[in-house]
């Protein structure tokens, strides 16, 4: 599974600028939520085109960078191997890279139900992965996670109201009507109930996964952010013109 890093965040250009992240408060405690809606350029990435993993935000941008794009923001996006392959389904510009695993086991990934998000041709969806796998959806890219945060409108059934087990948790929730997808991380450690809540109760959304913890980073050049540490496995993200007069 992901390896645990010191998080370190460096300045990055464009602070200030309109874009899809802000703070967010909840139940007295701090998060980033980015927001995107359907027709924006959500992607995942694994492999860089010279070898090996991404890795990080830097290497991705430069590679977008060469192709006239750039982030509007990233982060880390599911549970990965010691080789940073992903633990479950990974589709990317709608090619399967991993099959949808559907057993239970042990660590976050497998306290079931766990979930995959998809980014639709139309839209955005969280399952939970034995319905995606009895249904499979047309995913332009997608990853697999666990646990699911929000099933349905109710929390997962084995969080733990004030639960001790706290980190710097990431994750994304889908609107009922599948046109909207908040990405957030929360500033500080935080437990899977007060995680999950936000979703609820805050982003309204029925439907929500976990990405990870203590590992979660996020590139938001809007809020002059972009973390630091050891490589991650998938990662997810907006893609926008590097050019900001074609936004």
């Amino acid at each position: 599974m992901a390896l645990a890093l010191s998080l370190v965040s460096v300045l990055v250009a464009g602070a200030g600028m309109a874009g899809p992240c802000r703070a967010v408060s909840h139940d007295g405690e701090g998060y980033v939520v980015c927001t995107v809606t359907a027709g924006d350029d959500v992607r995942l990435w694994l492999d860089a085109p010279e070898g090996g993993v991404f890795g990080g935000f830097r290497r991705l941008s430069a590679a977008l960078a060469s192709e006239g794009e750039a982030l509007a923001f990233a982060m880390n996006a599911g549970m990965y191997h010691a080789d940073r392959s992903p633990v479950g389904l990974y589709v990317e510009h709608g090619t399967e890279r991993r099959p949808v695993v559907t057993a239970a086991g042990p660590g976050n990934f497998g306290m079931l139900p766990n979930g995959v998000f998809c980014v639709l041709p139309d839209g955005f969806a969280v399952m939970e992965s034995r319905a995606f796998a009895g249904q499979p959806q047309p995913c332009r890219h997608a990853t697999q996670s666990g646990p699911m945060l929000v099933i349905d409108g109710a929390l997962h059934p084995r969080f733990i109201p004030d639960s001790p087990s706290r980190f710097v948790r990431n994750g994304v929730g889908v609107s009922a009507d599948g046109q909207t997808a908040h990405f957030a991380i929360s500033d500080r450690p935080v437990s899977f109930d007060a995680f999950a809540r936000l979703f609820r109760d805050a982003l309204e959304v029925p439907q929500a996964l976990y990405f990870d913890g203590n590992v979660s980073r996020l590139h938001a050049p809007d809020l002059g952010r972009s973390d630091l540490g050891r490589q991650l496995g998938p990662i997810v993200g907006m893609v926008v013109p590097a050019d900001p007069r074609q936004r």
